[in-house]
């Protein structure tokens, strides 16, 4: 029996054994970068097929859920663990995101990675990724979603250390790794929650407990709000929300394929996927949404205020990735989340595209990522110019384009939905979605307009990238402008319902729509004002508002903040108390005292033992008359 979903998942592991193996160099013999492209592209979109395959038999089966069981994993006594893929509709749109678009990035990879040394191994961990990932979309349980969940931490944290030998690199890497890991410490507590009120982990049977119970009336086992919370821990560290975003920022130390895979497409992503998937618990869990609203449009508008003055072009994205990630999070936490799997798409094609565009920008200019440096590129690199320009214009919200149509509806039921809408919440995302424009289009202007700020032996390098790279850019430009028309929330409603509306303020949606256009042509023409001809207005406002420019060019001083509550204590602590006083002192201490205690006793005993015949005839005659008085007067 063949298993088509099986072999989604396993083709990328097949890539990665084999690019791994080679790259290695086991047998003494290496791949050639031609084989290693062959296979690290060629498995991602073999896969990317078989999930274009699978959509149409699950179209053709009325959009029945098709599942896959494929081993026993364990069984303890009456309990069992399987190993099981489901295909929805849910699971669908996210594995042809996680194969379409990962497959155009590995494409696009064997240009930019052309000249590393390392071009096979980086092409390993690709492929290890995209296998962890699809684990975790296509898996029926929590308990299977979780190995993938961790595998993608792994393998993140693999690519973002890449180049391991640069240490600020390694130390991003560890970064990621160490606060995902504070994020799933609450995933593993509601997944144990869960387990022991329902004895199973299967993410469709929990939704329909849930679901059941509060059509019926009857008291749950467990505290949905509670659980949803510690699931929500879990996505703030994966997804890069308030308070563990910090990774995210950090991790564009790593190539810009990377970049574009793991926090544009996919690994982001797993958190709002998780809330999606687990729906029918949280519409049980009023609290806990409502938190992850808030979260959600908090983290929106604070990293939004910080890409306004980042200078560097991938550190632009990459707060530009967290705030888009907060209107997902604020889309969840309002009960639409059919249209937080919208946004998740049109994300995933504007923000590769502006990644992989900000890396052709960067491979033009030899390694320059100081939007300063830049400047008048609109003409020398014209592809990488128009696709960029293409993708901000959707993530600003220009009408027409993707990135309008998800966020208008973001925008839309944070003010309307009956499952926790509010008036303040549309303000704050609105004000975020003003400034998205402004920070896009400055970055847009910096980098393609003006005069040249280059330097002279710099500019007189600048390139197109190859087609490799190119052509990629024009498919991921293409599919952020048409990508909206999708119409997605109503394709997954059927199994994600939008929520119902406040009566009272239906009314509002035409006004609210032709305010939010507004918005993003307001933050579009503010950026050019400022920043044209010799952007004089836009230093003039930053030294007007030194302090406040001063605190987010710090970005709000929070990782120094971290090291100073949590670090610096944690290392004291681990340094003077568990090394010193545990481990040197105690342990060492003992162990050390054991062998000074054996040292003198064996200098005692040696004593007694020196050789003298009449000594040892001495103690035996000792020894017999004290056995013979014991014995006598026990008789």
């Amino acid at each position: 029996m063949t298993h088509p979903l099986a072999l989604i998942v396993f083709l990328p592991l097949l890539g990665f054994l084999i690019n791994g193996t080679f790259a290695t160099a086991l047998g003494g013999r290496r791949l050639g970068h031609t084989a290693s492209a062959l296979v690290g592209c060629g498995t991602p979109l073999l896969a990317f097929a078989l999930t274009v395959m699978m959509f149409f038999r699950l179209q053709g089966g009325d959009y029945a859920p098709i599942t896959e069981p494929l081993y026993r994993w364990a069984t303890l006594g009456t309990l069992t663990f399987d190993i099981a893929f489901h295909f929805d509709r849910l699971s669908a749109v996210m594995t042809l995101i996680v194969t379409g678009v990962g497959s155009v990035i590995h494409i696009y990879a064997t240009g930019y990675m052309h000249d590393d040394k390392s071009f096979g191994r980086f092409f390993a961990y690709l492929n290890l990724f995209l296998f962890f990932m699809l684990l975790l979309v296509l898996g029926r349980s929590m308990l299977v979603l979780f190995v993938g969940w961790e595998g993608v931490g792994l393998a993140s944290y693999l690519l973002i250390g890449f180049w391991f030998d640069d240490l600020a690199n390694a130390a991003a890497g560890r970064k990621a790794f160490i606060t995902n890991r504070v994020g799933d410490f609450g995933f593993l507590l509601g997944m144990f929650l869960l387990w022991r009120a329902f004895g199973t982990l299967d993410m469709d049977t929990l939704n329909a407990t849930f679901l059941s119970a509060a059509t019926s009336g009857q008291g749950m086992l467990v505290n949905a709000s509670l659980v949803g919370l510690l699931l929500f821990v879990g996505a703030t560290g994966k997804s890069a929300q308030i308070p563990l975003y910090v990774w995210l920022p950090d991790a564009m130390a790593g190539p810009t394929p990377v970049s574009a895979l793991i926090h544009a497409a996919t690994m982001v992503t797993a958190g709002v996927y998780l809330i999606a998937r687990m729906s029918g618990l949280y519409m049980q869990a009023p609290e806990a949404s409502q938190v992850i609203a808030v979260v959600g449009v908090l983290t929106a508008f604070v990293a939004a205020t910080i890409a306004l003055v980042q200078t560097d072009i991938k550190k632009v994205l990459a707060y530009s990735t967290v705030s888009q990630l907060g209107f997902m999070f604020l889309a969840l936490g309002v009960g639409a989340y059919g249209v937080a799997i919208f946004h998740v798409m049109t994300h995933a094609f504007f923000k590769a595209c502006l990644f992989l565009g900000a890396g052709s920008v960067i491979h033009a200019l030899g390694g320059e990522q100081d939007i300063r440096k830049m400047g008048g590129l609109r003409t020398k690199i014209p592809v990488t110019f128009w696709t960029f320009a293409i993708a901000t214009a959707a993530i600003a919200g220009i009408p027409g384009l993707a990135g309008f149509f998800s966020k208008d509806e973001i925008l839309w039921f944070a003010y309307a939905s009956e499952k926790g809408g509010a008036p303040w919440l549309w303000a704050l995302a609105a004000a975020t979605a003003l400034m998205t424009a402004f920070y896009m289009t400055r970055l847009l202007w910096l980098t393609f307009f003006g005069a040249s700020r280059m330097d002279p032996h710099v500019e007189s390098h600048v390139h197109e990238s190859p087609l490799s790279m190119t052509g990629v850019l024009v498919v991921l430009a293409l599919l952020s402008a048409g990508g909206g028309y999708l119409a997605l929330p109503h394709f997954l409603e059927a199994q994600l319902p939008l929520p119902a509306v406040v009566p009272a303020r239906e009314s509002a949606e035409h006004l609210l729509l032709y305010v939010s256009i507004g918005l993003a042509l307001a933050g579009v023409t503010a950026a050019v004002v400022m920043y044209r001809g010799a952007a004089g207005p836009a230093t003039a406002a930053a030294r007007s508002l030194a302090p406040v420019h001063r605190l987010l060019s710090g970005k709000y001083f929070v990782d120094e903040l971290y090291a100073a509550v949590l670090v610096r204590p944690l290392a004291w602590f681990s340094e003077h108390v568990l090394l010193r006083g545990a481990d040197r002192a105690l342990l060492d201490g003992s162990l050390d005292g054991l062998g000074r205690l054996a040292q003198r006793t064996a200098g005692l005993l040696a004593r007694v033992q020196n050789g003298s015949l009449q000594r040892y005839a001495l103690f035996m005659l000792v020894g017999v008359a004290g056995v013979i008085l014991w014995s006598w007067q026990h008789v």
